[in-house]
């Protein structure tokens, strides 16, 4: 194998793949990267047996082969390599060549032959977005998942296509975070859970350009999305996802409309006394135009006053102030509207068509008052 390409794309290209390079494994072929000149494209490919991506760079094939190479070295020698083209080359040995200017290494590398290829999916259905819908749909729903692996379905988030509307949704005990997307064509319904580090690794490679699209295919078992040149494959988690539906109620006794910005600054001076990992609640007193914000702390207390619209009745009540700020900080709106119960009953933030819905749980907060 002969390859030429520019240090920029090839950089990119490994960048891309790398994702899907697992940290532990058993099987050393697996923490390689595959490159593959045998047909008329030069492919990258990286595959952890449960997440795997492919990228085509753009290069000249001078003579077509494919070699597996160690994804760690490789990245870190292509990184520091001049910014120029790079000409890779094989031989039957295995022996790699990789030269840039006056800098060469080489390499051993191992047998594309051995390496697992991405999975072929027989896709069943599919679904097309915009890169910077999905990029911003897992903006704002990732944060809530689980980062425990007690429950594997907490650690991915549901992808829920109904009456040609997708719903992703996440959770992890103590909120729930839910987005819909309207889709252009008609699809079939269906339910997944996809794994939350596969919407990470993909929300990184996303460009997040209007323009640009995603086509999302999935299978009973593995979801597919295909974007500039790129293949990102993954298992999907299996069982059924909680009934969120059940979990999010559209009743409330009181109703308030406040500036965001104010309220997530306010927040976020209020945690300037709570020490990492110490879980002090923030309480708020909602009256009639104000509401009132305060914590205390071993270091100190915070008190300050927001106005506010509110419609019903008066209500103190307590929060994590880590949940508020990140439902917060990823809504776009410059006002949002929060729908409470009572101090033991979740508090949920949407917008009127629930386009997004952000439920909270509250906290006891006797002991804080």
């Amino acid at each position: 194998m002969k390859i030429i390409c520019s240090k920029a794309n090839l950089a990119k290209g490994v960048n891309i793949v790398s994702k899907a390079v697992p940290s532990k494994t058993t099987m050393p072929i697996l923490e390689c990267v595959l490159i593959d000149a045998t047909m008329d494209a030069i492919k990258l490919t990286a595959n952890d047996m449960e997440l795997g991506i492919q990228t085509e760079i753009e290069g000249e094939i001078i003579e077509r082969g494919m070699i597996a190479i160690d994804a760690k070295f490789f990245s870190e020698i292509v990184r520091k390599l001049p910014d120029n083209d790079v000409m890779i080359e094989s031989d039957g040995s295995l022996q790699t060549t990789i030269i840039c200017e006056k800098a060469k290494f080489d390499i051993s590398g191992k047998p594309g032959e051995e390496f697992s290829y991405l999975p072929v999916i027989e896709k069943e259905d599919s679904i097309e977005i915009s890169q910077f819908t999905l990029k911003e749909v897992i903006r704002q729903t990732i944060f809530s998942i689980a980062d425990t692996e007690s429950n594997k379905l907490m650690s991915g988030e549901l992808f829920e296509i109904k009456d040609s509307i997708l719903r992703v949704a996440s959770l992890d005990g103590h909120r729930i975070s839910t987005r819909k997307v309207a889709l252009k064509d008609e699809v079939r319904d269906k339910k997944l859970v996809v794994p939350g580090k596969t919407l990470n690794e993909v929300s990184k490679i996303l460009s997040g350009e209007a323009e640009s699209m995603v086509n999302i295919s999935y299978t009973n078992n593995h979801i597919v999305f295909e974007f500039d040149n790129t293949i990102v494959v993954s298992r999907l988690i299996e069982g059924e996802y909680f009934k969120i539906d059940q979990m999010i109620s559209s009743d409330y006794e009181t109703k308030v409309r406040i500036n965001k910005r104010e309220f997530l600054n306010c927040i976020d001076r209020a945690t300037l006394l709570v020490k990492e990992g110490d879980k002090k609640p923030i309480i708020i007193n909602i009256g009639d135009d104000i509401m009132e914000l305060r914590i205390k702390s071993q270091i100190g207390s915070m008190d300050e006053e927001i106005m506010i619209n509110k419609e019903g009745k008066d209500l103190l009540i307590g929060f994590n102030p880590k949940f508020l700020i990140d439902a917060l900080r990823v809504i776009d709106e410059e006002e949002v509207t929060l729908y409470l119960m009572n101090a033991k009953a979740p508090c949920f933030i949407k917008d009127e068509k629930e386009t997004y819905v952000y439920l909270i749980l509250p906290v006891n907060f006797n002991a804080a008052i």
